[in-house]
Formats: structure tokens, C-alpha cells, sequence
């Protein structure tokens, strides 16, 4: 069964395209991840599915509901964390999700969500006190409280620090075998990669792929990433008949080179070092990732 079903959704301010006709299906207990870099219309979407925006066109059935029509009797089925936190400053962590909890028929414990967002030492703390990462865990907890059949989560891990956004991943996955649905966004590629069920490719609200994380990166490539440091001084382009290289893909501080016949392409550059060419530094193999789809697909950096 889908828990999410929107067709041909589109949102524009004046000649800005911030949502390109959408199509989405979304299977309820799936962890769904939406990837792009900011402004290519990941919070809009979020926002006009959980019913804080209008579209200008399109069909949205959520849980059997219209947001736009039903939105009442929609947010009493799901939980929403936005990019920018609304709590109650002088409200303590446990008030404010006590507060949230009271407003669904069936929440989990407030305990619970403590334990899980890692802030029961800061449980007394009053929320205005709190630093940028626990604000944001804070929010993921009042979004999760309620225990709603899908969970809008809108860059949930931004501003936490490694150890906090592992430990949210790990809470991501307690709530996907709950067969609770995860509609995420992100702009960490590891994160979908290692969470998503399916993801889809937003950019200039349009989305570009979308499939399986491990499926869209054998669509893309067949190859193996060798990366290495450059200088200023290096044209990537002498890197492009190298024995093996199909594609190379070059940043300010370093080239990678996606090859066919990684054995053939690192005896080059050996060999090409000890006749004097460019040094190797910082060389590395792996396979191709989220990352390398999105740089082919689009041509620029999730961060750009």
C-alpha cells in the first residue's frame, strides 16, 4: 500500500520554478529520502505535503487525504519536523513534548523520546538555552512524539555533529521497523545511502532519477572512483586518455577519475610519477556513490 501518492505537483513564485511537476509514490513503512542542495525545492515540497503551502497544480493523497482540503485530520496522523524549529523558548524539553504529545490520541512516552533524541540530562533545560544541534534534536523528538503513520523529517541531521547524527540515523531505523513511513530530505549524500529505501534527485524543482540508492548507482556507473589531490597547475583534461578512464570529474583541490580498469589506470599514474609527472598524493579507490550520481547527473556539487 501507498502511504504517499502525488502526480504532476508544481509550485512557482513569479517565474521561479520551485516545484517542476512531481511525481511521487511512496510505499508506507519505506524510508523515502529527497536529495538536492539548498534551494532546488526539497522544503517546498515537504511544506506543500503536509499542508502548509498550496500548489499551483497537481494531486496529493496522503494516508487517503487531501492536505490542502483535509489538513486537520491529516496532522493528526503524521509528524513534521521543518528546517527551521518553532518551540516555545520558555518551555523545558520535557513541557514542549509534552505539549506535542497532547495532541495525538496515541503518543509514545515522553521518556522514550528523551532516551532517543539523547537530551534526558537537558530534559529540565528551558528550550531558549539550548544549543543549535539539541534545538534540532529537540524538534525531530516533537516531530516523532505523536507517532504518526508517515514522519516529514526536512534535514533533520543539519548542524549535528557526527556522533548526534549517527545516533538519529539509528532512531530513523527503530522507527522504519515500527512500519512507520520517513519522508526525508537531505543534502548528505552517506545519510540517504545508508538509510533510504528509494530516493529521489531534486534539482531546480525537477526531479532527475529516482530508484533504489544501490540500482541508481549501477544505472550510472560501472565503474570504480580513484581520487587524488591536484594543484593549481594540473589540467584535469591530461587525465581523460588515461588507460581505463571513461569520465573524470575535477574540483578545486582534487580529480577523480572513474575507471573501468582501475589495475590499468593506478600503473599509469605510477608510471607517469616516476617519469616526473605529477605526484600522486592523498590517492584513494572506491566505489561510486550517491555523490558521483548527482555530480553526473547534474554537474555540480550537492553543496553548490
Amino acid at each position: 500500500m501507498n502511504s504517499i501518492e502525488v502526480s504532476s505537483l508544481s509550485k512557482n513564485y513569479g517565474t521561479l520554478k520551485a516545484v517542476d511537476n512531481v511525481n511521487l509514490s511512496i510505499k508506507q513503512g519505506d524510508i523515502f529520502g529527497m536529495l538536492g542542495p539548498n534551494g532546488a525545492g526539497k522544503t517546498t515540497t515537504v511544506e506543500i505535503l503536509v499542508g502548509l503551502r498550496r500548489p499551483d497544480s497537481g494531486s496529493i493523497n496522503i494516508l487517503g487525504l487531501n492536505p490542502t482540503t483535509q489538513k486537520e485530520q491529516l496532522h493528526q496522523k503524521i509528524g513534521v519536523q521543518l528546517q527551521t524549529p518553532s518551540l516555545f523558548p520558555r518551555l523545558t524539553v520535557r513541557e514542549s513534548l509534552l505539549l506535542n504529545s497532547s495532541f495525538y490520541p496515541d503518543p509514545f512516552p515522553v521518556d522514550q523520546i528523551l532516551e532517543w533524541i539523547g537530551l534526558k540530562d537537558k530534559e529540565k533545560s528551558l528550550t531558549h538555552k539550548l544549543s543549535g544541534g539539541q534545538l534540532q534534536r529537540l524538534a525531530v523528538g516533537t516531530a516523532i512524539i505523536g507517532q504518526g503513520d508517515i514522519i516529514f523529517l526536512d534535514e533533520p541531521t543539519t548542524g549535528l555533529d557526527p556522533q548526534a547524527r549517527r545516533s538519529l540515523w539509528d532512531v530513523i531505523t527503530k522507527l522504519k521497523k515500527l512500519d512507520k513511513t520517513i519522508f526525508l530530505t537531505t543534502h548528505y549524500m552517506e545519510e540517504a545511502q545508508r538509510l533510504c529505501d528509494h530516493v529521489a534527485i531534486i534539482d531546480h524543482g525537477s526531479i532527475i532519477a529516482l530508484d533504489s540508492p544501490n540500482n541508481l548507482i549501477k544505472l550510472h556507473f560501472q565503474e570504480q572512483a580513484v581520487e587524488l589531490s591536484i594543484t593549481d597547475s594540473v589540467d584535469a583534461n591530461n587525465y581523460s586518455s588515461i588507460p581505463g578512464v571513461n569520465r573524470v570529474q575535477a574540483s578545486t583541490d582534487k580529480i577523480t577519475l572513474y575507471s573501468s580498469k582501475v589495475e590499468d589506470t593506478i600503473r599509469h599514474l605510477i608510471n607517469q610519477e616516476t617519469a616526473g609527472g605529477p605526484a600522486l598524493t592523498n590517492l584513494s579507490i572506491r566505489k561510486a556513490s550517491l555523490e558521483d550520481v548527482f555530480l553526473k547527473l547534474t554537474g555540480r556539487s550537492i553543496r553548490e
